[in-house]
């Protein structure tokens, strides 16, 4: 359909049946047997009460045309109002119910898509957003509760229609039969709506997707925006994208509000005939005048549910296509998948590609063949342009991603062999930009080690420039950081990272050191920081700065995703090859012997 191209559908969406998502919904309910159990009989008494109304009425009828006594009218009356505070009371309590049991089903699904979208690693991240999977677990969970209340409202129509079949078959069974042969043609066209409410629905939800997407993306972008004078740009992003949803929406409501109309105007028509035939009974003497009200009364409330399940229809594909993509990304298939789970409590911080092949698309290569050894407790440096390949080894070890050949060694063991859990506790990660949570200074640096002391905390900061930079800080280690670490600086964001990792005590230590410009005197301190994570971790440094590569037992420099030099700094220098150029390029103004080459004046 035309009008909802442009709209993205994950790859790891899927197609579920109709009785494979019922089933799987059916599942969640298991632990809410008992609430389940007091509305079906809650459903039930109210069907019994509702199917009541119109034999009461009929009643009256015959009543008054036999002997309409004000005693019989006082009991008639009576028991009308009875049935009506039964069926409010019976309501509420039904509806209570039915609210607290799809709260803790929405909790546990919620729950449990949140956890999906925690396990699946970054390749994950890298193809699919972030706003999508947003979308999914909360308002796709969402929808999905409500289908829950509408079935209970429809299920207590049906029974109720259920008892009035009885009812029309026992006071007519001619009109009933009648009746009857016109179902098939209701439910014809209620199932043709099927297969088109379900796409248009399904269609909805990823333009709404996409409008969360959008507004995740420009509000997280909003220093850079303003910092450009770009807000009218953000808005008119979010603008296209809300305005495309706004269409494929209302096309939506406009297919959806097909189906009730429609099936309004058949039954309509064998209502007609109906009434037509009882007439014409009750006008022979066949029936009485009661019983004819009786079988046109308890017809509208037999039809009712059949269109109250049409009219519904909407939000029935609604919570469907809900339910269909929150279990598409519970089930989404993991592109890292260990083979065993072998305990990583204690590492010695071996590490070892042998003839590794790694690429993060089909077309797109980044190492081959590739070979490295890293002996326990090594600092190695990662130096090269940007390409090379020296974060994706990073990644790799850090199991992010997974590799397409070779093998790659932890302490001598296949690396998919470990229980990941465990692994990664073992590993102390810095990257380019520190993230930093909104929170204190402690918080975040307790962070992967959330048992540690304020005292110990302290202590392995004054260790970094006496103390210094605590001082620096209004509140010390209870100083609020903001969102992302906004109100720090991008050097007390790196100490924060490197405390993080200082208190975690890891076998194994990844850096991607940032290339922004920082103070010498940060520097200094973060070196420091530095030097104590080096002195008991294996270490794979992707240095940018001077000191951190002249520190390194060993630097490796890259290209295209192969090693072409390693060594000291001074062998290398020496060797006059592409890390002297490196050297020359981008390390040597570093130095504090650097001098600036002479201006010619002339």
């Amino acid at each position: 359909m035309g009008f909802f191209a442009g709209l993205n559908e994950e790859k790891y969406d899927r197609q579920y049946s109709d009785t494979v998502l019922v089933r799987r919904m059916v599942s969640y309910f298991g632990a809410q047997r008992t609430r389940l159990s007091a509305i079906v009989i809650l459903v039930a008494v109210m069907a019994v009460l509702g199917a009541a109304l119109p034999i009461v009425v009929s009643a009256i009828m015959d009543l008054l045309k036999s002997r309409p006594t004000p005693q019989a009218i006082l009991v008639v009356g009576i028991v009308m109002t009875t049935i009506a505070f039964l069926n409010y009371g019976l309501n509420w309590l039904r509806r209570s119910l039915t609210v607290r049991a799809v709260g803790d089903v929405v909790l546990g699904l919620r729950t449990k898509a949140f956890a999906a979208a925690a396990e699946h690693d970054l390749s994950f991240y890298d193809q699919f957003s972030s706003g999508r999977i947003v979308s999914r677990i909360t308002s796709d969970t969402n929808d999905f509760g409500q289908l829950v209340v509408i079935v209970t409202d429809v299920a207590s129509q049906i029974v109720q229609a259920i008892i009035l079949g009885f009812v029309l078959a026992h006071t007519e069974w001619h009109l009933f039969l009648i009746m009857l042969a016109f179902m098939p043609v209701v439910f014809a066209v209620a199932m043709g709506f099927r297969n088109l409410a379900r796409l248009v629905t399904k269609r909805g939800m990823q333009a709404m997707a996409d409008v969360n997407a959008t507004i995740k993306e420009t509000v997280s972008g909003i220093a850079v925006a303003k910092n450009f004078r770009q807000e009218h740009s953000i808005f008119e992003i979010f603008d296209a994208a809300n305005q495309k949803a706004y269409t494929v929406n209302v096309r939506r409501g406009f297919v959806l509000s097909l189906v009730f109309p429609t099936l309004n105007a058949v039954s309509g028509i064998f209502v007609g005939i109906l009434v037509y035939a009882g007439g014409w009974s009750a006008a022979l003497g066949i029936l009485t005048v009661g019983a004819w009200y009786l079988f046109i009364n308890s017809l509208d409330y037999f039809m009712s549910p059949i269109l109250n399940l049409t009219s519904f229809w909407a939000q029935i594909q609604t919570g469907l296509s809900a339910a269909e993509r929150a279990f598409a990304l519970i089930d989404a298939d993991p592109n890292v998948v260990q083979i065993a789970n072998r305990a990583a409590a204690t590492l010695r911080g071996e590490i070892e590609f042998v003839g590794l092949n790694f690429r993060y698309t089909d077309n797109e290569p980044i190492l081959r063949d590739f070979s490295l050894h890293i002996q326990p407790v090594e600092n190695l440096a990662l130096v090269g342009h940007t390409g090379a390949g020296k974060s994706s080894i990073a990644k790799l070890i850090a199991r992010f991603y997974e590799f397409q050949g070779g093998r790659l060694l932890i302490d001598g063991q296949d690396i998919r062999t470990f229980d990941l859990t465990q692994y990664r506790k073992q590993l102390g990660i810095v990257s380019q930009v520190p993230f930093l949570f909104s929170g204190s200074m402690a918080d975040n640096i307790r962070y992967a080690a959330p048992n540690a002391s304020t005292a110990d905390i302290r202590s392995m900061a004054l260790r970094i420039g006496d103390g210094e930079w605590l001082e620096t800080l209004p509140k010390g280690l209870d100083t609020e950081v903001g969102e992302r670490g906004a109100r720090l600086s991008m050097g007390q964001r790196q100490l924060v990272a490197l405390m993080r990792v200082l208190v975690q005590k890891p076998a194994i230590f990844i850096l991607d050191e940032a290339t922004a410009s920082i103070d010498p005197f940060t520097e200094w301190q973060i070196q420091q920081a530095l030097n104590l994570i080096l002195a008991n971790s294996t270490s794979i440094l992707i240095a940018h700065r001077l000191s951190t590569v002249k520190a390194a037992d060993r630097i490796v420099v890259m290209r295209a995703g192969a090693i072409i030099e390693q060594g000291s700094h001074d062998s290398l220098l020496t060797q006059g090859g592409h890390y002297a150029e490196l050297y020359n390029t981008y390390f040597r103004h570093q130095s504090l012997d650097y001098r600036p080459p002479e201006i010619d004046k002339n």
